[in-house]
């Protein structure tokens, strides 16, 4: 498929997208982004992650735009230096944990550059510090911790509970916060201001590259807003059919190259 419009920047997501279920970047990937390069085409990344857990990327794609991470509740340099960052306020971030224990499951709280958990053997804890390759630090009180955070997650494997809680924040915050679930398992808590299709508006404005000549890549719920904001959106063969059907175009699963088969295709303009 020949490439349909400009394309002078492509956002991608990380996990479930860019990387394998086994977190890893395949050379085919690195290939794929140098190629992006080689065109004069921009690469740029956005997560859940906290930035510090995006910069094992950096070397690998030769990054140079801003860091996304916290679903852009934090843009940092590719020298790790943080230039913007988008606080829960503290009442709202006291709320969301409220909300969060009442539906039985387990708050993580991202402050500063901490990482804060009430049980350092609470579920998904050691795969996700696996993940981003630091450990989290545990307490019983994110009083001090929640004037400054960035961003709240509940964690549960209750999919049920997990969505009851995500109906109830966004009944009690509204307009006082952007949730979303970033996993099954994950609810994201940030400032209303901070989700990824304030990601491509962000990168759009500091890069002065116009919203249409924007593609952006996921496999989440929390990516369709950044869809929204792009000229070109692409879904991954593993997200939901919710998610596909908020895209322009479908590629592959991440278990079978579909974000490096997505830009040679759609980006790039290779014969399939």
């Amino acid at each position: 498929m020949a490439q349909q419009r400009r394309i002078s920047l492509v956002l991608s997501d990380v996990d479930g997208t860019l990387v394998t279920g086994d977190k890893v970047l395949t050379e085919r990937a690195r290939k794929a982004v140098r190629r992006l390069r080689e065109a004069g085409i921009r690469f740029a990344i956005t997560s859940g992650r906290p930035p510090r857990g995006m910069e094992m990327f950096i070397e690998p794609l030769g990054l140079d735009t801003p860091l996304a991470g916290l679903n852009g509740g934090v843009y940092a340099t590719e020298k790790m230096d943080v230039v913007e960052e988008k606080q829960l306020p503290a009442d709202v971030a006291a709320a969301a944990i409220d909300i969060i224990r009442r539906h039985g499951l387990s708050p993580w709280v991202y402050s500063g550059s901490d990482w804060l958990v009430s049980d350092l053997k609470g579920p998904h804890v050691a795969r996700e510090a696996s993940t981003v390759g630091f450990a989290p630090a545990a307490t019983t009180d994110f009083s001090l911790a929640i004037t400054q955070a960035v961003k709240i997650v509940g964690v549960g494997d209750d999919i049920d509970a997990m969505r009851r809680c995500a109906d109830a924040t966004h009944a009690t915050l509204g307009g006082l916060a952007s949730a979303s679930c970033s996993q099954p398992y994950y609810l994201d808590i940030t400032n209303r201001d901070a989700n990824k299709g304030a990601v491509a508006e962000y990168l759009s404005r500091t890069l002065s590259i116009p919203a249409a000549e924007i593609a952006t890549i996921g496999d989440g719920h929390n990516d369709v807003l950044m869809f929204r904001k792009s000229g070109l959106s692409i879904a991954m063969g593993n997200a939901s059919d919710t998610v596909k059907a908020a895209a322009s175009v479908t590629t592959a699963s991440h278990e079978d190259e579909g974000f490096a088969k997505a830009i040679e295709r759609f980006i790039l303009g290779d014969a399939t």
